[in-house]
């Protein structure tokens, strides 16, 4: 069973509308650790604020639970703040840590890029990756974001907007995009059909 996270702020709509149109049958969207349990594939949507967000997680027993289902191998998909939770820390709230899965920060964009930084922009594919297969040489995607991740050893892709950031993170069971698949068209279906598919 394919698991969405409720954390009270995430574009669950939207996230399970892409799953709908991908063919997925049934999937859960949780607000507890209990609902782990049985869990295929985690997805992470994540719009809003990260010290919101990983104080949602705390508060809803979930950030645990969270970590010991993804070193257990259960495939995991942060959207956008989903991506940035898998980091340290986030600029956006330096006294709240994120999950630490990934060493490094979020950053915001250098005060002189004009932000959020919103509309289609092409993915640099760096590495081979499983979530990028089959989407084509110069895939435009959609973005709305502020702050971004840095560009690390498990970057499959990065985009550009006054500086490179990590737009696709993969690493064994671990996947995250900085872009909304959801809003990406048919491109954006493909590549959560290639998540669901793993």
């Amino acid at each position: 069973m394919i698991t969405i996270l409720d954390y009270g702020a995430g574009n669950l709509r939207s996230v399970s509308n892409t799953l709908d149109a991908v063919g997925i049958g049934e999937f859960s969207i949780i607000r507890s650790p209990e609902g782990f349990r049985g869990a295929s594939k985690i997805v992470l949507p994540g719009v809003g604020h990260f010290g919101h967000m990983m104080r949602q997680l705390d508060r809803q027993g979930l950030r645990e639970a969270l970590k010991e289902r993804i070193r257990e191998g259960v495939p995991f998909l942060g959207i956008c703040l989903g991506l940035h939770a898998l980091f340290e820390s986030s600029e956006e709230a330096p006294e709240v840590p994120g999950l630490g899965l990934f060493a490094g920060t979020v950053k915001r964009f250098p005060a002189a890029a004009r932000v959020p930084h919103m509309g289609w922009n092409e993915l640099e594919v760096k590495n081979p990756s499983r979530l990028l297969a089959n989407i084509g040489p110069r895939p435009y995607v959609y973005f709305a974001h502020s702050y971004y991740a840095p560009v690390t050893g498990e970057t499959a892709a990065t985009s550009t907007y006054t500086l490179p950031f990590t737009a696709v993170l993969e690493c064994g069971n671990v996947f995250g995009v900085q872009f909304h698949p959801e809003k990406s068209g048919a491109l954006g279906l493909e590549i959560m059909r290639n998540f669901v598919e793993l």
